[in-house]
């Protein structure tokens, strides 16, 4: 069974209640069952983590190809303006990737409008909400099974 691991950044923990009107209501927990619901339909395993603290997601990226990962889903939340430490442990790992954010950053401040993170992601989903994630679980699985049938 394929791996995904979906990690989540800074203050995606208060989704439910941090600006609704910008993130949604679903909370994450909410929103990782119906991702790992998603997942497991589609013949993927998916495990997820979240941490406000920029070392503990380099060190959970790191660790992910000993432990079976094939590939990353991953919402930065503020550090895809700001981190080249995480972009350069995403390279590091050689893992195909998908970029995932709740709003659509494009349309908000213009300091939002750089990520470190989407040249290097197989593709971003964007601006579509809590399925966002559902949507990028699904586009994982496909990509794992393309390669295995290769």
């Amino acid at each position: 069974m394929s791996r995904l691991l979906l990690l989540n950044g800074p203050n995606l923990n208060l989704l439910g209640n941090r600006e609704p009107g910008i993130y949604g209501a679903d909370t994450l927990e909410s929103i990782e069952r119906r991702s790992a619901e998603r997942a497991q339909a589609a013949g993927c395993e998916l495990e997820c983590f979240q941490s406000n603290a920029e070392h503990e997601l380099i060190e959970r990226i790191q660790r992910a190809p000993a432990q079976g990962t094939g590939f990353l889903i991953f919402n930065p939340g503020a550090f895809t303006h700001t981190s080249i430490a995480l972009r350069d442990a995403v390279l590091a790992v050689r893992l195909p990737m998908i970029e995932v954010h709740l709003s659509n950053p494009h349309a908000r401040e213009a300091f939002r409008r750089r990520s470190y993170f989407s040249d290097i992601a197989v593709g971003v989903v964007s601006g579509l909400g809590a399925l966002g994630y559902e949507l990028a679980v699904e586009a994982a699985c496909r990509h794992l099974a393309r390669g295995a049938r290769a």
